[in-house]
């Protein structure tokens, strides 16, 4: 895991996934926040604190990751509402923040700590509060990449649906995203099956050459635009705002 963020440290600034997540997952956020500027969050499995940013823009955000050499990149940058915790034991009073995320986390934690994740994010949240979740889909899509993540499962829009529910949140939006690279990623992932199994490969979010990074980063863009009328029917992720009930 430490070798995961390091290599993702570097990617997230450039690499086209990157930018595609950041354009998908903005518009979500920018609905749970409301145009309030005076919030409390919490971005549970913050990694390198890259995301923090993005809260930032609407109030006061924390950080917690189990990995620390994550947290002292992210310390390196400025960050200082940042500790080491699992997302199933959140050191933070219940009802406390306006909204938590949790980006390509809980797929890597065995069934009853993802459910405790789960729970702990409702337990942590206002009533009222969002939820903003994104994890890995499509079993099809096992690859070298999940290897490199320690992936354990990956979801479908069932059963994501149903682990929420379960917890008590009210599931407001939920789509595929990353659509428009569904063949380039099952092609790859096909060929890595023929070609002797998955393996741990770093080179799974190396930064693509220049030409081919910018037109993927475009092909993305454009799904960001068209996410704002329509749901994805398939992609390699699923991105879900959920809100926990004011009873």
């Amino acid at each position: 895991m430490d070798r995961l963020l390091e290599a993702t440290a570097r990617a997230e600034r450039d690499h086209f996934w990157f930018r595609g997540f950041r354009r998908f997952v903005t518009p979500l956020f920018e609905r749970a926040a409301a145009g309030r500027r005076n919030l409390l969050m919490l971005d549970c499995g913050c990694g390198t604190g890259h995301n923090l940013q993005l809260l930032q823009r609407a109030g006061t955000a924390f950080g917690i990751d189990i990995t620390f050499s994550g947290l002292v990149y992210a310390v390196s940058r400025g960050d200082r509402r940042v500790a080491q915790a699992s997302a199933a034991r959140l050191p933070f009073t219940g009802g406390l923040f306006d909204i938590v995320t949790s980006f390509d986390v809980i797929y890597s934690l065995p069934d009853d700590v993802e459910r405790g994740a789960v729970a702990e994010m409702w337990r942590v949240l206002k009533p009222g509060g969002h939820l903003l979740l994104n994890v890995a889909a499509m079993p099809i899509l096992h690859g070298s990449h999940s290897v490199l993540s320690s992936e354990i499962r990956r979801y479908s829009k069932r059963g994501l649906g149903q682990l929420l529910e379960s917890s008590g949140f009210v599931v407001e939006r939920m789509t595929y995203t990353n659509f428009s690279t569904f063949p380039l990623t099952a092609s790859v992932r096909l060929a890595q099956r023929f070609l002797g199994g998955h393996k741990e490969s770093a080179a799974e979010i190396t930064i693509p050459a220049a030409p081919v990074n910018t037109m993927l980063s475009g092909v993305l863009a454009v799904e960001a635009a068209a996410l704002k009328f329509v749901d994805m029917p398939a992609g390699s992720s699923l991105l879900c705002l959920a809100r926990k009930p004011l009873n």
